[in-house]
């Protein structure tokens, strides 16, 4: 049996449960996801944008799928919380897929500014969800079709019309089961015409000793003259697979950061899926992985510049030691007609072992003269000079080389915006690198929660 039949088995079976824990927005587009999963082959390890990562691995295993919305006994406000010095936020949980809230989450939001469960948004808003809800992921990408197929929740972000949301969100995505478990969510942020928005996601995993698996499709629709902030930080666990594919549509004038921070993780694959559907749009995507042991972090990216005037600046960096596996892949396609384009791809990478590996291939597609693009890849080793001039200065190899690794990681983390965000990101960087084991994911926290 193929690692997508048991799926669609369970699928078939258990339809009626699937769709009674949901709502009809999302019931509506299991048909089409099946299929597209019906037709389709998982792509092998190795094949075209699949260098390093096998799907029919990562999801062969038996894991459960909670379609029964058994409620997990944890209190995650209890036992979760960031602690990001000097940032307060709006406080929303994702436990496995199951959607909760801090007791005093909506305090300070703004109205205009929807922040809940995806699966009652649908049914209390069916209009809006139908609009936006499967319009930009597309259901050929086996990661969006089985999270379609079997999704019956999610957090939905929905800002209107030039309301600004001051306070950042902040979810936490928690991972916590007494047996293996497949979690399956969506997220879809809205920012209509002006509206500004900025989101942290953080994922984490409770037990260590257990195997999880993550799957996600994200979808973003930036507006006009909106402006999204999205950072995706992933402290997991050596056990914990993760699938995420972002879907971001961007129309005339709106600004969108994307950082996708990956400290601690198993085997992770990230994919943006981007396009500027209307003129003068910038966007900045950002990505860093330390990766050590035998981690895996695969990165995919996809950037279309449909219309003209627009600017991407897109800049993915690694370190990587041990027995670890990297990748990126990246293309920006910049089609006739999008003139005064401005695009940048970099990918830059140090390997700090012989048995570590790292695959990048940056791509550029033009079919317009007027255009400013570049694109370039490095994968090499810390200095051996820097190193030996630190040495004369008094300090050790070690030191040495600690300090190197967090200096090439700055660019990354500067690009933040969110200053308590940007301080707490340096702290935790130094603690990876000198080996402290995952700490975000440990805090405590005194707020209580709700969970729907």
């Amino acid at each position: 049996m193929s690692a997508l039949q048991q799926y669609i088995d369970l699928f078939r079976e258990h339809r009626d449960l699937v769709d009674s824990g949901s709502a009809h927005v999302m019931n509506a587009m299991r048909n089409p996801a099946l299929a597209s999963l019906e037709n389709m082959q998982l792509p092998k390890k190795g094949s075209e944008n699949y260098e390093t990562t096998d799907l029919e691995t990562i999801l062969a295993p038996d894991y459960g799928v909670n379609i029964a919305r058994v409620s997990i006994d944890v209190n995650p406000g209890a036992t979760f919380h960031c602690g990001v010095p000097n940032l307060s936020t709006s406080l929303f949980f994702m436990v496995n897929d199951i959607y909760g809230e801090a007791e005093r989450a909506r305090n300070g939001l703004p109205e205009g500014a929807y922040i809940g469960s995806l699966r009652r948004f649908a049914i209390e808003h069916p209009e809006i969800s139908a609009r936006y809800y499967g319009k930009c992921a597309d259901l050929s990408n086996p990661i969006v079709a089985l999270d379609t197929l079997l999704a019956q929740d999610g957090i939905v972000i929905w800002v209107k019309q030039g309301v600004k949301v001051e306070k950042p969100i902040q979810i936490v995505n928690i991972l916590q089961n007494g047996a293996p478990l497949m979690a399956v969510r969506r997220v879809l942020i809205i920012a209509e015409e002006d509206a500004e928005v900025k989101v942290l996601t953080c994922d984490h995993t409770q037990n260590p000793d257990m195997d999880f698996l993550a799957l996600q499709t994200i979808e973003i629709f930036a507006e006009k003259c909106a402006k999204v902030d999205y950072y995706d930080l992933e402290e997991s666990t050596e056990r914990t697979s993760r699938l995420s594919s972002l879907y971001l549509r961007q129309e005339e004038g709106s600004e969108v950061m994307i950082d996708g921070l990956t400290l601690y993780n198993g085997s992770t694959r990230n994919e943006y899926h981007c396009a500027f559907e209307g003129e003068h749009c910038s966007l900045r995507l950002y990505g860093m992985g330390i990766e050590d042991r035998d981690r895996h972090l695969d990165t995919y990216s996809r950037v279309e510049h449909k219309k003209g005037h627009c600017k991407t600046d897109e800049l993915f960096k690694y370190v990587l030691d041990d027995n670890a596996v990297g990748a990126f892949t990246g293309l920006i396609k910049v089609e006739q007609g999008a003139d005064k384009t401005e695009a940048y791809q970099n990918n830059r990478n140090i390997v700090g072992s012989d048995t570590a590996r790292m695959y990048s291939k940056p791509q550029l597609e033009i079919y317009d003269d007027d255009v400013k693009c570049s694109h370039g890849t490095a994968i090499g080793q810390l200095d051996e000079m820097q190193v030996f001039y630190m040495r004369t200065r008094g300090l050790s190899e070690q030191t040495a080389k600690f300090l190197l690794k967090q200096a090439f990681m700055s660019d990354i983390i500067e690009g933040v915006s969110l200053p308590g965000l940007k301080e707490r990101l340096h702290l935790l960087v130094e603690r990876r690198f000198s080996g402290v084991a995952s700490s975000c994911a440990a805090c405590n926290s005194a707020c209580g929660t709700t969970t729907e």
